[in-house]
């Protein structure tokens, strides 16, 4: 049995892991990242690529700020191009009462310093001629783009690695405990002694709560994805919708990527795969937005397990019933751009004992009052 002790321990090799996993190492902490599979393969990897600030709800919008300063600059911080194109994310109304909607969020969000522009239809057709002409309105956020989830996270743990970081994976975590005075992660022929641990472990996080005596509501989610044929580019921006029917972007090659809705998806196989009928209604949705993308084949479709929460925020901060045990998880289908951010955060939360920005919201205490009105009216 080999034997591995460490400063922190973490589970899971997504792009919170990772990106955890090196932010942990460049402040001098020992660190082991221990993933059952290949690092980005699950969540972080299945996504559509979207690195957006708006749309966001308020609480993330101070988290989503600090990690859009994060993107710009992440190829130097990888060493390698991950093909973040800061090409702007255009989010499109289909009513007045959509119009309203951008243009209440644009002052919300400007009070994080977050600025939209905001455009009637006429302007929004005129500035993005393929745009549907049924389109009352549109709100743009510049700083926005996309970047390829597929290179990301593999870039993430590579970094990790080269700076020290025992990077583990097809390493499946079979138990962890708290001692007392440190955890001990329990795996196949390895046994990892750590003095602080984290769960980004995803959709399957609920497994190392129980092993901590905590819960939470989480669920599957399994979005559907698609993606086109090459075509000549055209669509400049990043594009989603009032009310998250679709979203879509067209990389440099010429393929469009799309998602939105379910697919399907079991977590203890750990199978997934798309639905046809999804695939075709969501197809439909983007035609009415941008008719030019009628007549492409779909070449390729797919789906993932993603964690998801009722209130579809995450967790992320400390156990309330063990020492040094940190959570974050859950990030509901809208952590890619966030990871780079929760990076460092992990990392003030376990060098610093809290963080410059601001969290609270994020905690897993917040299911308790829930859970208790829940036996309050059951009784």
């Amino acid at each position: 049995m080999e034997r591995l002790s460490v400063d922190v321990a973490i589970i899971g090799g997504g792009i919170v892991g990772c990106a955890a996993a090196l932010a942990l190492r460049k402040a001098g902490l020992t660190v082991a990242l221990l993933e059952k599979g290949l690092c980005g393969a699950q969540a972080s990897g299945i996504n559509a690529g979207g690195v957006r600030q708006q749309g966001r709800h308020v609480t993330e919008l101070p988290m989503t700020r600090r990690a859009a300063k994060l993107w710009p600059r992440l190829h130097e911080t990888l060493g390698e191009d991950v093909e973040f194109r800061q090409v702007g994310h255009l989010r499109l109304a289909r009513s007045e009462q959509d119009v309203q909607m951008l243009e209440d969020y644009a002052v919300t969000a400007r009070e994080h310093g977050l600025y939209l522009q905001l455009n009637s239809g006429t302007v929004t057709r005129e500035m993005f001629p393929w745009v549907s002409g049924k389109i009352a309105g549109s709100s743009l956020a510049v700083e926005d783009g996309h970047a390829n989830p597929r290179l990301v996270t593999p870039a993430y743990s590579r970094a990790a690695r080269s700076h020290g970081v025992h990077v583990l994976e097809f390493t499946p975590v079979e138990h962890a405990q708290w001692t007392g005075s440190n955890f001990e992660i329990q795996a196949p022929r390895l046994v990892v002694k750590s003095r602080h641990l984290v769960n980004a472990a995803g959709a399957w996080a609920g497994k190392f709560l129980s092993f901590f005596g905590e819960s939470a509501p989480l669920t599957l989610r399994t979005p559907n994805l698609f993606v086109t044929e090459p075509v000549s580019y055209f669509m400049t921006k990043s594009i989603a919708v009032c009310g998250g029917a679709v979203y879509f972007r067209q990389v440099e090659r010429g393929n469009v990527v799309l998602g939105g809705g379910p697919g399907w998806g079991d977590l203890k196989s750990e199978r997934s795969r798309n639905r046809a009928d999804t695939t075709l209604g969501q197809f439909a949705r983007a035609i009415e937005l941008v008719p030019e993308l009628s007549g492409l084949h779909i070449i390729r479709s797919w789906s993932g397990l993603e964690g998801d929460l009722p209130d579809k925020l995450p967790i992320i901060g400390a156990s309330r019933t063990t020492p040094n045990l940190v959570h974050a998880f859950g990030l509901c289908g809208h952590g890619f751009q966030l990871g780079p951010a929760i990076g460092e955060i992990l990392c003030e939360l376990i060098r610093d004992g809290r963080s410059q920005t601001p969290i609270d919201a994020f905690c897993i205490s917040r299911f308790d009052a829930v859970a208790h009105q829940k036996m309050a009216g059951a009784g």
